[in-house]
């Protein structure tokens, strides 16, 4: 009976046989590593790309901005320029307002005064302060200052009472007599409008 001894064989092919299959795990692990290292670096890669281009959009945005706020920046100030030069304007427009009702206050004064002058009596001098005015004049008799200062009153222009404030008599060489030095004090007012008639009815 012959015996063939196989164990050696059989060990050799055993021996082959997993060597073979560690270097197939080896492999297969290699380039599973391979796989997730590549996978990693795309990803960092589109990671990086992402940002980047988020980057540079938030960037423009941010000089956009920017630029919209110069731009505001420039149009507040014009704005503020205007609202300046509006009211330096309505202030002109309200002084040349009162300059135009003032201009009348002082001619109808002098109107008023000139007409209310009796016969024998006259002004050296007229000041005005504010709505005071203050008149220093001569006359030949007291009288005549009564009705000097009567006739102001009653034209509406004057406050009641009108104030004597001070009378002297001087001398008169010529013809020989004696001169009233007389001072007053008023105060100046625009008369109110009168109120229009009322309209009659119908018939």
């Amino acid at each position: 009976m012959i015996r063939i001894n196989l164990l050696a064989t059989d060990r050799e092919k055993a021996k082959k046989k997993g060597a073979a299959v560690l270097g197939t795990v080896g492999q297969k692990l290699t380039m599973g590593c391979t796989l997730i290292l590549i996978l990693a670096v795309v990803f960092v890669g589109w990671r990086y790309w992402a940002l980047t281009r988020e980057s540079n959009r938030l960037d423009a945005e941010i000089s956009a901005a920017q630029q919209e706020t110069t731009r505001l920046h420039s149009v507040i100030q014009q704005v503020q320029q205007f609202e300046q030069r509006k009211a330096q304007l309505q202030q002109r427009v309200v002084l040349i307002e009162e300059l135009r009702r003032g201009q009348t206050g002082p001619v109808h004064m002098l109107d008023q005064v000139s007409r209310a002058l009796p016969s024998m009596l006259w002004l050296s001098e007229l000041k005005q302060t504010g709505t005071d005015v203050t008149i220093d004049g001569r006359c030949t008799t007291l009288t005549g200052l009564s009705d000097f200062v009567a006739n102001l009153e009653a034209s509406g222009y004057f406050k009641r009472s009108i104030e004597i404030v001070s009378t002297t008599t001087e001398p008169l060489p010529q013809p020989p007599g004696e001169l009233i030095r007389f001072i007053i004090k008023a105060a100046f007012e625009q008369p109110t409008a009168a109120k229009p008639p009322a309209a009659a009815g119908a018939k």
